[in-house]
């Protein structure tokens, strides 16, 4: 394996300044839509007493859970030694604290009261989750920030690997807190399962290198950088194995609710009478999010072919905001079951199913903390050399073997040829 040499980006052309631009309008309607809540407080929007957490919070615990499995390509090359994936640490890194900070900046901004803020940092109720998480999410700043500085100061390399197993193991804490948010509220039927920290975790590998993908595909040919196809081989058959115990962990969780009675009613809604909550779990989840990128990442033909693999990586992000969308919302959605064994009827929606939709400044704001999380990619690789020179086969493949050049014509061929064809015509 040759000596990997990182560059920063060109970034003067139009195409890169217009990608700026585009990503900063997005940034920008985000701040709007915000001002927008804030000013005519959140009856604007599609929120309610019983759907407290909307369509922001779907995107920003999507973009948190995938931070950590955008991280998992740097764990790979430092933790367990797979040289390969070396060259790819950097923007893995970068891209897990970007992907956060978007996700974070709508957490924040969906608060209803973002200088609450305040008041969560600096008082602590260690027996909620949410405060667990406040350290994790400024606990992976710190962990992840060290690990970068360790790969780009030359004599601090040695401490590589050290530092990204700690990264390895906060970004599994981080994963957990994530995931425990729901399944620590007993409250509602569709949480309370142990299940939830360790799909969550496998969710966020799923997610994480789905975008992770796309950003590497999209950087090295922008870029006119080369990528090997060793390299994408790998990248997809890891993604298809996360996409698989994805679908593996969420029949799972369901065949487990379906054996509990007191499950019986919101796997009911959600596997069959939720509408759009089942349209979203069977069309979104399984089928666009699951089935149908494994027959892509596998099949002979479109397994080979770039393009497919990026459709494939486009079509598991869209399968896992539905997946976040039917767990945040549909499990909102569904009423609470106060009295457990009998009907409960009142003025205040118990036992109704509740109704959603988002709206525009929702919608727009999830879309501004994405814009942001690339927005910061962007930029940090014109500024810092986060983008190896070369990811070709030949430079970073250690199994790598050149073919064999082609054998020299002899003088005697060609009249051989000639003496061949007038034989045939004869």
């Amino acid at each position: 394996m040759k000596r990997i040499e990182f560059t920063v980006i060109d970034g003067n052309s139009g195409s890169y300044y217009a990608l700026l631009g585009w990503l900063g309008t997005f940034a920008a309607a985000a701040l709007g839509a915000t001002w927008y809540m804030e000013h005519n407080g959140h009856y604007v929007t599609g929120m309610s007493n019983q759907i407290v957490w909307g369509t922001p919070h779907v995107f920003a615990v999507f973009l948190i859970v995938a931070a950590s499995g955008a991280l998992n390509v740097a764990s790979i090359s430092s933790v367990f030694g797979r040289v390969m994936y070396k060259p790819l640490a950097r923007l893995s890194g970068l891209l897990a604290l970007a992907l956060l900070s978007g996700g974070l900046m709508v957490l924040v901004l969906d608060l209803g009261r973002p200088d609450r803020l305040i008041v969560a940092m600096t008082t602590y109720n260690f027996k909620s989750i949410f405060a667990w998480n406040i350290y994790l999410y400024n606990g992976f700043f710190v962990v992840v920030g060290i690990y970068l500085w360790m790969m780009f100061e030359r004599r601090m390399n040695r401490h590589t690997r050290v530092a990204g197993l700690i990264a390895f193991i906060w970004r599994l804490a981080l994963t957990t807190g994530t995931g425990s948010i729901f399944g620590f509220l007993v409250a509602r039927q569709a949480y309370d399962a142990a299940i939830m920290a360790p799909m969550f975790i496998i969710m966020s590998f799923s997610f994480g290198l789905a975008i992770f993908l796309l950003v590497l595909m999209a950087s090295c040919k922008w870029t006119e950088r080369p990528l090997g196809d060793a390299l994408i081989a790998k990248l997809k058959n890891l993604l298809g194995v996360f996409v698989a115990a994805v679908l593996y962990f969420a029949t799972v969780q369901h065949l487990t609710n379906l054996y509990a009675p007191e499950h019986h009613g919101i796997e009911a809604f959600i596997l069959r009478d939720g509408g759009i909550y089942t349209g979203l779990f069977w069309i979104g989840q399984i089928i666009i999010g699951g089935l149908l990128p494994l027959a892509l990442l596998y099949h002979p033909a479109t397994g080979k072919n770039r393009t497919m693999i990026g459709l494939a990586a486009a079509m598991i992000i869209v399968g896992g905001m539905a997946q976040v969308y039917v767990i945040i919302i549909g499990g909102q959605a569904f009423p609470l079951l106060i009295f457990p064994g009998f009907e409960v009827t009142s003025s205040f929606y118990d036992g109704v199913v509740a109704s959603y939709t988002p709206s525009l400044p929702e919608v727009v704001l999830g879309l501004g903390g994405v814009a942001m999380a690339l927005l910061m990619v962007a930029v940090a690789v014109k500024v810092l050399p986060f983008l190896a020179v070369s990811l070709a086969d030949s430079d970073i493949d250690p199994h790598y073997v050149a073919p064999p050049a082609p054998e020299p014509e002899q003088p005697g061929d060609d009249k051989a040829e000639e003496g061949d064809e007038a034989a045939e015509t004869a």
